[in-house]
């Protein structure tokens, strides 16, 4: 085939896996499919795929992206040939499924989807489910030695939850997918801790006294070594550097120079860190250098994007992908604390997340730009403008965010600030 007929059957069979199946993006609650009876069949069919390479498992309700990519990097810089699946992808699709930072090719999507269309039709599997076969039979037939894996929802029913890893990573609990996961965060907890295996060390990156005895209770069970990476920072300072990314001393690493910015990334690098002890303790990591160098390349390695990520000079103008209230208590500090002459906030959510409370976090200074990411699951903008008149916050709507981003840009000045964010919708819609 030509670059053209590829470029034209991988848009064709991607639409056929979002029209084909339930996906969560889209659709939200209809999509989720508790249990893993669909997963375990695809598994079987393939010839249980993850049982050729070596895995990490992470989870967390805030930070699994950030953690899940800068891991990949350190075991890339370390020599490995390593397998990244995340989720959901900003502009491409194959964005979830990369060996050594490069996307799955198109034309392997097309023959896994035509190739196995008829055993899987009959199943009628959500679209992670699909998804997730996919990147381990591919991961398995590139002969990769281990993959970062991070979970789609939850824990404990998610589809990613058949690998037994060598490592398990819960970064953090707060409020998301309540409706799934349960309304307290003990319970929410629950959920995630699921994903702890029989004698697999795991490192949880932050707790507090309602989740901490949840993970205790569920590691004593399965007899695992369980870390609390901020009982024992391993981080001594941190600092945002000229760069846009941060700085840090560490214990036992030396200086590392983080590419990913935002205040938020020190507990993500703590959280990192510690798990790379774990994995220095298991001679899986074989170079302490390889720890500095996969934080200081991270976005170039593993193609992460979206995380306080400036997409313009003069102004200086941000995107972020944090998306509820846990991401929103470092983002909103961080956005009222920039050195600026007017804060422009580009925003717009979908209807699972706590709009009201996330409003009331806004700084009170800004100027905001209401609008809707071309996603189902969005709020409509009608609705964002009235909760925020509620709160007292002013703005103008847009239809979409490429409108209202050229707006603020429009009207800002050299020396203005400008935030893009509020659903990782929002931030695919704008490097779209």
């Amino acid at each position: 085939m030509t670059e053209e007929e590829i470029n034209k059957e991988f848009d064709s069979t991607v639409h056929y896996l979002y029209n084909c199946t339930p996906v969560f993006e889209h659709v939200g609650a209809s999509a989720y499919k508790e249990g893993l009876s669909n997963t375990l069949a695809l598994d079987s069919h393939f010839g249980h795929p993850h049982t050729h390479f070596l895995s990490i498992h992470i989870a967390g309700t805030n930070g699994k992206g950030s953690c899940s990519h800068t891991l990949a990097s350190i075991l890339q810089a370390d020599g490995y040939k390593v397998g990244l699946y995340t989720s959901p992808h900003l502009v491409d699709f194959r964005e979830r499924i990369r060996v050594n930072g490069k996307m799955i090719p198109k034309e392997y999507v097309i023959d896994f989807v035509r190739e196995n269309k008829d055993f899987f039709e009959p199943l009628h599997p959500s679209f992670f489910e699909l998804t997730t076969a996919l990147a381990f039979k591919y991961f398995a037939d590139s002969d990769i030695d281990i993959a970062v894996v991070e979970v789609g929802l939850g824990g404990r029913l998610d589809c990613t939850n058949i690998i037994t890893p060598i490592l398990s990573v819960i970064t953090n609990i707060s409020f998301d997918h309540t409706q799934f996961l349960g309304n307290t965060l003990a319970k929410i907890a629950g959920e995630k801790a699921g994903i702890i295996k029989d004698g697999v060390p795991v490192v949880v990156g932050e707790d507090i006294p309602e989740t901490r005895p949840v993970f205790e209770s569920k590691a004593e069970t399965t007899r695992s070594t369980i870390v609390f990476a901020q009982d024992k920072p391993l981080i001594t300072s941190a600092k945002a550097n000229a760069l846009g990314g941060r700085d840090y001393k560490t214990k036992y690493f030396g200086d590392i120079h983080y590419e990913l910015g935002g205040d938020y990334q020190d507990k993500n690098a703590n959280t990192v860190l510690t798990a790379c002890m774990q994995l220095l303790n298991k001679d899986v990591i074989r170079d302490t250098d390889s720890v500095a160098k996969g934080f200081a390349n991270v976005c170039e390695a593993t193609g992460l994007m979206g995380r306080w990520q400036k997409v313009h000079d003069n102004p200086v103008a941000v995107c972020d992908t944090g998306h509820n209230v846990g991401g929103w208590q470092y983002l909103a500090p961080q956005i009222g604390a920039q050195q600026c002459r007017t804060r422009r906030i580009v925003f717009g959510m979908v209807d699972d997340k706590d709009l009201d409370k996330v409003l009331s976090m806004m700084p009170r200074d800004a100027v905001f730009y209401w609008t809707q990411p071309s996603c189902k699951r969005a709020f409509a903008v009608e609705k964002i403008v009235e909760e925020a008149e509620k709160q007292g916050l002013e703005g103008h709507p847009f239809a979409t965010v490429k409108e209202a981003y050229a707006a603020a840009l429009s009207d800002s000045s050299a020396d203005d600030f400008i935030f893009v964010g509020g659903s990782s919708y929002v931030v695919a819609d704008l490097l779209s």
